[in-house]
């Protein structure tokens, strides 16, 4: 059983405006003073707010005399998510047969055992008249806690920095001279097999370089929730220029808003062409700081060393710009970037350290699995008892392997954290149940939400730069102020894996024009509910998206006058409420009327449905004007004499672009 915002504000000593602050303050959500907590929340409440109760403002008194208004409660359900339709229908007192008609209504066929996300039971409960609050699980409620501490006693953390380029543009020989020592020779054929993170010292401070085999687990990553990226280092080959994988790299990058610095390598060979790379990059939109523009470049030679230096700086000033905080005293958390069984340790993985300090003896919880730190070695094969933020460390202990991307954090013993493995295990059961929600054509107006600038993310794959091109410039030319067209990756090829998974880290919809798509990634796009268009006709995919973005403009509401009456005497009527003999002196009035108002002496004094419509104690559909009749308001009751009552056809007109 929780306890209501206004009740602990109440307890507190705040006011319940100013508790409700508070609690956004101490990232609690909450809408309003209505709102419960549950009892673990409020204790953390308590606790955070104890030495602030006395100074809070009292609550004034009102100045008048008048009694205050009776505060209507809509109820609330709570419960944890996801929540079948027979666990909703309880909770809403309906029957499971009546909730699944509601949802058929709403176009999901489900059965009583269907699970529904948080968007589907708001909607319904809306539509019965309820408010539904999730219950924070036990995990939330740690994970609050958390933040709490994580925005204490900040310090400056190192940057990690992501390198991403094409095959054989030099990344990894790149990153061996930045940390002087001979990886890539270790590595067959010089390409790098695993993902690994390493730590580099500078005299300014220490860098975490996180090297991906490439931008599709730089992306995958991002996908499964795990922003471990702060800077974006992208390598093109001085000889060679702007490769197709190199615009792959570059737009992945975009898509995580990161910020990204070019390094223009092997400017020691003969073919180099500094100033042909930054004319193709320009191309792209990344504008060099040489020519103008925002995108810090970089010549260097990996093989030689030339340049490094000067790459160093740009990433330490890049870092200090973008002015980077943890709190080192605070419980460890962090994401994985690689997971294997070893020989001797058991399963291990690679988890670079977000915030909080990591400890050997720790206790931890980590996606569905947990475990407590047995060892923790750094790059360099040294074993360490202490890992703080943005240090990347190997450990052993967990009890079994996590996946790529999971969230490790420290939770206070053993049995907190086997019950939280638990309870997650048994979340993503039930998760697996409910089909992956993704952007669609057709979906785009029920997604787009009130107030806000709506967008459409776009893949584009097409067999001819030609026709790449002709469809950029159309689909570019569909953007208004009120919806932006973003094209957030094109390129000429087949649809494959790696667009897939910056479709679902990014939200978007893939256009395909005269390609073919990879049975891989036609196999995750259906499996992960991502929407692939093929076409043959340019102009079927430019009238598609525009068709798209018309449902996503909000649509224009006319109301359309039907009829006036005036009151001659109201009446009351036992079971029903009062009822306005009124006459028709303009139009008609219709039973169907959307909207209906009544004025008095110019006042407007309600707006609402009509709720009845009689002639002589019948209901009818219309009453015509200069004739008489009974109109019945949906609960209002003040009417009296010469009050005017209007009704409205209400039409929603979708808006064109």
């Amino acid at each position: 059983m929780g306890i209501r915002v206004y009740e602990l504000a109440k307890e507190l000593g705040f006011s319940s405006k100013g508790l409700v602050q508070k609690l956004n303050e101490l990232h609690v959500s909450v809408k309003g003073h209505m709102s419960s907590l549950d009892e673990d929340t409020a204790e953390l409440v308590r606790h955070e707010l104890a030495g602030e109760a006395k100074k809070a403002a009292p609550v004034k008194a009102p100045k008048t005399a008048k009694p205050p208004e009776k505060i209507v409660e809509m109820k609330v359900v709570t419960g944890k998510l996801p929540l079948s339709v027979k666990d909703i229908s309880v909770k809403l007192q309906l029957s499971a047969n009546d909730l699944i008609k509601k949802l058929m209504n709403l176009g999901i066929m489900a059965s009583i055992n269907y699970s529904l996300d948080e968007e589907m039971v708001n909607k319904i409960s809306s539509l019965l008249g309820f408010r539904f609050e999730k219950e924070l699980s036990d995990e939330e409620v740690l994970l609050v806690k958390h933040r709490r501490e994580d925005a204490k006693n900040l310090m400056p953390r190192p940057p990690v920095v992501t390198l991403m380029g094409h095959v054989d543009h030099g990344k990894t020989s790149l990153l061996d001279v930045i940390r002087s020592s001979n990886i890539t020779q270790k590595e067959s054929g010089g390409i790098t097999q695993h993902i690994g993170a390493y730590e580099v010292a500078l005299p300014k401070g220490r860098i975490t370089f996180f090297d991906t085999p490439g931008h599709e687990a730089f992306t995958a990553m991002r996908a499964r929730g795990a922003n471990i990226t702060d800077i974006v280092i992208i390598v093109v080959a001085a000889d060679d220029g702007i490769m197709p994988q190199t615009v792959e790299a570059i737009n992945h990058a975009k898509a995580a808003n990161v910020p990204i610095v070019v390094a223009i390598n092997k400017i020691d060979l003969p073919g180099a062409n500094i100033d042909n790379v930054r004319r193709q990059l320009a191309e792209i939109d990344l504008n060099c700081e040489e020519w103008g523009g925002k995108t810090i470049t970089v010549p260097v030679s990996a093989k030689k060393g030339t340049g490094v230096e000067r790459l160093l700086e740009m990433l330490v000033l890049e870092a200090e710009l973008l002015e980077l905080r943890a709190n080192p005293t605070a419980l460890a958390r962090g994401a994985i970037i690689e997971s294997k069984i070893s020989k001797g340790s058991g399963p291990t993985a690679t988890i670079l350290v977000q915030n909080g300090t990591l400890r050997i003896g720790d206790v931890f919880v980590c996606g569905v699995t947990f475990g407590k730190v047995r060892s923790m070695v750094n790059d360099l094969g040294q074993r360490l008892n202490a890992a703080g933020p943005s240090v990347p460390v190997e450990i052993s202990g967990l009890a079994q392997v996590p996946q790529v991307g999971d969230v490790l954090y420290v939770v206070e013993d053993e049995r907190k954290a086997k019950e939280l493995s638990g309870q997650k295990n048994e979340a993503l059961r039930k998760a697996k149940l409910i089909p992956a929600q993704r952007v669609s054509l057709e979906q785009l107006f029920l997604q787009a939400q009130e107030g806000q600038l709506k967008e459409l993310n776009l893949i584009i794959k097409a067999d001819v730069h030609g026709s790449l091109e002709a469809l950029i410039s159309s689909l570019k030319e569909l953007g208004t102020k009120d919806i932006a067209v973003k094209i957030i990756h094109a390129q000429v090829g087949s649809i494959n894996e790696s667009d897939v998974m910056l479709a679902i880290a990014s939200d978007a919809v893939i256009l395909g024009f005269h390609v073919t798509i990879d049975a891989q990634a036609k196999d995750t796009a259906e499996k992960k509910n991502v929407d692939v268009r093929m076409y043959r006709i340019i102009y079927e995919a430019i009238n598609d998206v525009r068709l798209s973005m018309e449902g996503l403009l909000a649509p224009t509401i006319r109301e359309t006058f039907i009829g006036r009456a005036k009151v001659l005497q109201p009446f009351k009527v036992s079971n029903v409420g009062t009822i306005a003999g009124s006459v028709v002196v303009k139009g008609k009035f219709v039973r169907t009327a959307e909207k209906v108002r009544l004025f008095r002496a110019e006042q407007c004094l309600f707006e609402g449905k009509l709720a009845s419509l009689k002639r002589h104690k019948d209901d009818v559909k219309e009453v015509s004007e200069g004739m008489e009749c009974g109109i019945g308001l949906d609960k209002f009751m003040s009417i009296e004499p010469d009050d005017i009552i209007e009704c409205y056809h209400i039409e929603k007109i979708a808006r064109k672009l």
